[in-house]
């Protein structure tokens, strides 16, 4: 098999500066590099000031700004995440242009983070949308991918037109990023602004790739760095954990209750990363590329359910030191709906790869509710936070368990009959 300049200097720095003339979509041994896990560690900030900020809103009970704004920060962090991905899986030279490129735009996720505190407190004032330096760091991120993909165009003519259309189709987003921070709109205006300008931030892709052809992403690296980051968001609900049982055992000695926060906490983190990788996503998306862009736009609601769960034992850990204006089940429910939220997704997006959904999937999909359902209903007739902690951390078992006993039977018959 033969490899592409930027294939055989892959792993370490290229002197100077390389063509970037595409990565060989079949290339073996495909991995993530050092630069892409650094990369993702400037995520984990951004992850975890979302999700501080979210748990705050919704211990004082304000669900509606806590929530919206929390999808919108998450939104933004791995959609620049998401877009980056798949251009250095097509075209990574790890030269110099792209290590700084790279740091330009982990800047970027530094600033948006900074920015995301006094974001989520004007939507909880209700005036106006403080989000200019969220938008800063955005748009920081944005201009060097910009400024990658003009580079691809100057380079590889085959190419060129894809590269020039997420050049120019990026380009004209951002103005209208700039313009929003510059008009300060009020909150109902500023909002309908962000999510109008995040939806044509989705249209890029689509358009740029039927315009001008589909660019050389390598499906193993992709499902990878898509797993990568699903383990660098559990640990926000790892964080979560632990902060609970910080404010369990404070100000008395470790007890039942404390036992139980750890144990449920873990549970959820543990459950949830063994679910996401029952199914080898990479194997099918060689065989099936053309459901690539479902795959990975679902997976945006999926960090988010992820992250969200963090979030929700942020608020338990509020709940239990006794400082949080709502009681358990509302505690209960920042964490059951994120945890509900990420089975149904994962169950759309294994239908997604293979094309197919069928009776059994909806079995584990009922008995998972049930289970959650369980925790709410044990929540409201006086069980402890620990102990509904720990019954919604059962729902991802399910999966697991499904999959161990049965599923895995399901799995070999849909790869056989996708040549997977």
């Amino acid at each position: 098999m033969t490899t592409t300049p930027a294939a055989e200097n892959h792993g370490s720095l290229t002197r100077g500066f390389a063509r970037l003339t595409g990565r060989d979509p079949r290339e073996p041994h495909r991995t993530a590099t050092p630069l892409e896990l650094l990369f993702d560690l400037t995520f984990v900030v951004a992850f975890s000031q979302a999700g501080s900020q979210a748990a705050h809103l919704f211990e004082l009970g304000h669900t509606v700004p806590a929530a919206g704004g929390f999808f919108i920060a998450v939104f933004a962090v791995t959609w620049a995440w998401i877009n980056a991905t798949w251009l250095w899986s097509a075209f990574d030279a790890d030269d110099v242009f792209v290590r700084i490129a790279t740091f330009v735009q982990m800047i970027g996720v530094a600033v948006l983070a900074l920015g995301l505190p006094p974001f989520f407190h004007s939507l909880d004032e209700g005036r106006h949308v403080d989000n200019a330096l969220m938008i800063a760091g955005y748009v920081i991120m944005r201009v060097a991918l910009i400024a990658v993909w003009i580079r691809v165009a100057a380079h590889n003519p085959q190419h060129r037109r894809t590269a020039l259309t997420y050049a120019t189709g990026l380009g004209i987003v951002q103005v209208g990023w700039v313009v929003a921070i510059v008009i300060d709109p009020p909150l109902g205006i500023g909002v309908t602004l962000m999510v109008a300008l995040g939806l044509l931030e989705m249209i890029v892709p689509l358009v740029a790739e039927r315009r001008g052809g589909a660019t050389p992403w390598h499906p193993h690296h992709i499902a990878e760095r898509y797993g990568l980051l699903v383990i660098i968001t559990l640990g926000e609900v790892i964080l979560g954990t632990v902060l609970a049982i910080s404010a369990a055992v404070e100000n008395t000695v470790w007890s039942v209750e404390a036992g139980l926060v750890a144990f449920g906490g873990m549970l959820l983190a543990f459950t949830v990363w063994w679910s996401y990788f029952t199914v080898p996503a990479a194997r099918i998306l060689s065989r099936r590329p053309s459901v690539s862009f479902v795959w990975g736009y679902l997976h945006i609601a999926l960090f988010a359910a992820v992250a969200a769960i963090g979030a929700g034992l942020h608020v338990a850990a509020y709940v239990i030191e006794g400082e949080a204006h709502v009681d358990a089940t509302y505690a209960l429910l920042t964490i059951a709906v994120p945890a509900f939220v990420f089975i149904v997704i994962l169950g759309v997006l294994y239908a997604t790869l293979v094309g197919r959904f069928d009776a059994f999937h909806l079995w584990l999909l009922a008995g998972s509710s049930a289970i959650l359902a369980a925790a709410v209903a044990a929540s409201l007739a006086g069980a402890s936070l620990g102990t509904t902690i720990v019954i919604a951390g059962l729902a991802p078992l399910v999966i697991v368990i499904g999959y161990e006993v049965v599923g895995h039977r399901h799995l070999d018959e849909d790869l056989a009959r996708l040549g997977a």
